[in-house]
């Protein structure tokens, strides 16, 4: 079956960004690539943006992996504030579900509280503090 493994683009804090998620999810970076390691001899970052993440990957459950990147100056600035697509994460439990919520949201803005919501499962909406949208699910 397929899986669905979200990326996020940042502004230059995804290692930042990535830090915060390790944090509150636990376990290791199974992939972390520089722009520094796809520079060549033909082709060469600028300086500033040698040492911002290319490619970041977190796994946070069995097929389930968080990846992200820095979006390097030549192509733009992403617009965090219109990032309208949401992570969903499906929690094992309510215990869990208040773990996920309370830490990722923490230093962010909460769109709907945490609570058993009308249509029966505990759920809740944030913005975390990188502009990342989220929404953590349980339903017994």
């Amino acid at each position: 079956m397929a899986s669905i493994n979200p990326h996020v683009h940042y502004n230059g804090n995804a290692e930042e960004a990535f830090e915060f998620y390790k944090s509150v999810f636990g376990g290791s970076f199974s992939r972390l690539m520089r722009f520094k390691d796809l520079s060549t001899e033909g082709f060469q970052f600028p300086e500033e943006e040698l040492n911002k993440i290319m490619h970041i990957a977190l796994p946070i459950s069995a097929g389930c992996v968080l990846m992200g990147s820095d979006v390097p100056a030549m192509l733009g600035t992403v617009n965090e504030n219109e990032n309208r697509s949401k992570i969903t994460i499906s929690a094992e439990s309510k215990e869990e579900a208040d773990k996920l919520f309370h830490g990722l949201s923490a230093g962010g803005t909460v769109e709907f509280p945490i609570n058993n919501s009308p249509w029966g499962s505990y759920f809740g909406a944030f913005r975390d503090k990188y502009g990342v949208e989220w929404m953590v699910d349980y339903s017994e």
